[in-house]
């Protein structure tokens, strides 16, 4: 045991307390950029601007948006260059990739739902850990009984969650699908396979495979209108409830950002009715942010499983207990496999 007593003056200003408290001042500097579409305007420009060219051009006061540019350069999304003693701006590498919104690997979609669904959420942190449920009911003056109805209190907010979905695999979707050899498995099916984007990634990865979606019927009919298209001709849907209606057969299944949703003995009940539809021989791969096995980290998945409260039933978990979900459903030869990214693998395997 190590005491903190004696702890010399120099370490008496609370410098991280203090990053930690005003930290949402941070992410909000993000969203209210992106919003305004400041990272946008400069990326079409092709040459810096001043704040006075950026204020018309997103609609904004001078003063205000002279302040979050200050904000935004102080955090490193923009540079800054002096001429004839004024400042003009433009956009780091990074803000021109992942803040810009015709970018293929654009996370503007995801800010807009952190900033507009999560953040509002959060505002109810106390309460969930005190009542131990999500906060849906106050956040948005919905239901929460069935958790998709909330979710998808609307066509809009479908959209968004599902483009918050996109923009995610687009960056981290190759990583988790190539983690683990699939080659061997030509029909995959991805339960609440959402937008496609992890079911595109699976026919780039392996030429040979088609994969069905499986999903509820309205986000089948999103995904059709806004995600996938006739072109992407080895994959299909299957509309349905993956817990009330039949599964169609399988040699993979895949459940990305699935079970963190909901709690171990729903877990189960729906890895348990996998393995029933799978083919012998066959396997479920998870895509989960994985904590270590003794809980102390990674922090941004700690930060995750608060938010598993705030927003479902569920939590993250660590590698250790996936697998006891598997095996208590009898999937066998259980692996994980860690990316360095956000997200990892867990692949169970059927006996022949």
């Amino acid at each position: 045991m190590t005491s903190t007593e004696g702890t010399p003056a120099a370490d008496a200003y609370p410098r991280k307390i203090l990053e930690y408290m005003e930290g949402f001042l941070i992410s909000k500097t993000v969203f209210a950029s992106c919003e305004l579409g400041v990272f946008d305007v400069l990326l079409g420009a092709e040459r810096p601007l001043s704040a006075e060219e950026i204020s018309q051009a997103v609609g904004a006061s001078l003063d205000g948006t002279q302040r979050l540019l200050a904000a935004c350069t102080g955090l490193q999304l923009l540079n800054t260059q002096q001429d004839q003693g004024r400042v003009f701006y433009s956009n780091t590498e990074q803000a021109s990739v992942y803040l810009t919104r015709s970018s293929p690997l654009s996370l503007f979609q995801s800010i807009q739902y952190n900033s507009r669904t999560i953040y509002l959420c959060w505002h109810y942190l106390t309460d969930a850990v005190r009542e131990g449920r999500n906060q849906y009911e106050k956040a948005f003056g919905v239901s929460s009984k069935d958790l998709f109805e909330a979710l998808y209190r609307s066509d809009e907010e479908m959209v968004k969650f599902m483009q918050l979905m996109n923009s995610i695999w687009n960056i981290c979707g190759e990583d988790v699908i190539t983690a683990f050899d699939l080659s061997p498995f030509k029909v995959i099916c991805d339960l609440g396979g959402c937008s496609g984007a992890l079911a595109k990634q699976c026919t780039s990865a392996y030429p040979e495979c088609t994969v069905t979606i499986f999903d509820l019927p309205k986000v089948v009919r999103m995904s059709r209108e806004h995600f996938v298209s006739e072109a992407d001709q080895r994959i299909s849907f299957h509309q349905g409830d993956f817990f009330k209606d039949p599964l169609p057969e399988a040699d993979l299944y895949i459940l990305a950002r699935i079970l963190h949703d909901w709690t171990d003995e729903r877990c189960i009940e729906l890895l348990s009715r996998i393995y029933k539809a799978c083919n012998p021989g066959g396997a479920v791969l998870l895509v989960e942010a994985l904590l270590h096995e003794d809980g102390s980290g990674p922090l941004t998945v700690q930060l995750y499983s608060l938010n598993m409260l705030v927003q479902t039933e569920g939590r993250e978990r660590t590698a250790a207990q996936y697998a006891a979900l598997l095996a208590a459903a009898g999937f066998t030869n259980i692996q994980h496999h860690l990316t360095g990214k956000i997200y990892d693998a867990v692949l169970g395997h059927k006996e022949m």
